[in-house]
């Protein structure tokens, strides 16, 4: 529990202000209101990132305890109030041309109409986050250095003979046929979003492959484990390309949950502290399953998480035209991590035996 000890304090001081806040504006009956509000939003975020910690703990595991602790640090404030907070109302800005001041004016005195322009929004993010996110897993999927096939053969021969150039053209073909669903008047604005997520992703890692080439090599430094994928197995020593990495990831996974988190309720500061909770519990949840070496132990958990980020992919790109519960999307990544988790306990007795 040590590792979970942090969020938890830092979670009775984020629900103290959801109290304060909800008192302040509806009495008793708003504070009860705020801060269960404010807890479902947290137990909601984790339910939709915890792949996103599984995977991020894959990442995190290789580097060294400085980038550790600077990606667990600074990472977090990115994470709540970067991506939380500042990443919504600066899509909401671009979106009107208004100033950041004007546009948090908005969301606290008129937050309906923040909604209606952060959800108009809702297309270009999710063809972004989508193709990203579509070339995290299909990297994992490409990696000959994988010595663990979760689907067997099957996996092995797309390990053998997939690049990241098929990666590539595969992702283009996703968000040409997202740019399909959408209303012509967006597809210009679509098909930029979804190929500003391939350059981004290309680009951080191009940014890595620089940084470790400068830094001197270490014989006894496995760069290439089982399961950390194309980009990811050149970030493992740590580096600002691998930061940008994990945290633009975080940014995929985070704008899904603010969009959610509007089906529940429409006041900002109750979503900003509720996803704040949730995003604190993801970070010690990497932390725990670095600590706890975890992914060494149930081999097949890194598998359930990248499947589980290539189906949230698919439901991004989608959800451009079709609306789809976030309860499925939940489930649906919770499955994968199941099954996973099921999978290397079989793996385990097997071995055993």
């Amino acid at each position: 529990m040590q590792a979970f000890r942090f969020s938890f304090f830092v979670t009775a001081v984020l629900l103290a202000l959801a109290a304060y806040w909800g008192y302040q504006h509806g009495g008793s009956a708003g504070l009860l209101q705020a801060v269960w509000i404010a807890a479902v939003l947290g137990v909601m975020e984790v339910s939709l990132s915890f792949d996103n910690a599984v995977v991020n703990a894959g990442v995190l595991r290789h580097w060294n305890a400085f980038w550790q602790k600077l990606f667990l640090t600074v990472g977090i404030l990115v994470a709540v109030f970067g991506m939380r907070l500042l990443f919504p109302l600066l899509i909401v800005s671009l979106a009107t041309g208004l100033g950041l001041l004007d546009v948090w004016h908005m969301a606290s005195t008129t937050p309906d109409e923040y909604a209606r322009y952060l959800t108009g929004a809702h297309a270009q993010v999710a063809a972004f986050g989508g193709a990203f996110l579509l070339l995290v897993f299909l990297n994992f999927l490409f990696d000959e250095e994988k010595e663990l096939h979760w689907l067997g053969w099957a996996e092995e021969k797309l390990g053998q003979h997939g690049t990241e150039a098929l990666a590539v053209l595969l992702t283009l073909g996703a968000v040409f046929a997202c740019v399909s669903l959408v209303p012509a008047a967006e597809k210009y604005t679509v098909l930029a979003a979804g190929v500003l997520g391939v350059l981004v992703y290309l680009a951080v890692g191009w940014i890595s492959g620089l940084l470790e080439e400068a830094e001197p090599e270490d014989d006894d430094d496995d760069t290439t484990e089982a399961g950390v994928g194309a980009v990811a197995g050149s970030l493992a020593r740590g580096s600002i390309g691998g930061f940008l990495y994990l945290e633009v990831l975080d940014a995929s996974f985070s704008f899904d949950g603010v969009i959610g988190a509007f089906a529940i309720t429409s006041d900002v500061v109750i979503i900003m502290l509720g996803l704040a909770i949730g995003a604190m519990f993801v970070r010690s949840l990497t932390v725990f399953l670095v600590h706890k070496g975890t992914l060494d132990e149930y081999v097949y958990l890194e598998h359930g998480a990248h499947y589980a980020i290539g189906i949230l992919a698919l439901i991004m790109l989608a959800s451009v035209e079709y609306h789809i519960p976030e309860w499925f999307t939940g489930l649906s990544g919770v499955a994968f991590i199941a099954v996973s988790l099921w999978s290397s306990v079989r793996h385990r007795q097997q071995l055993a035996a």
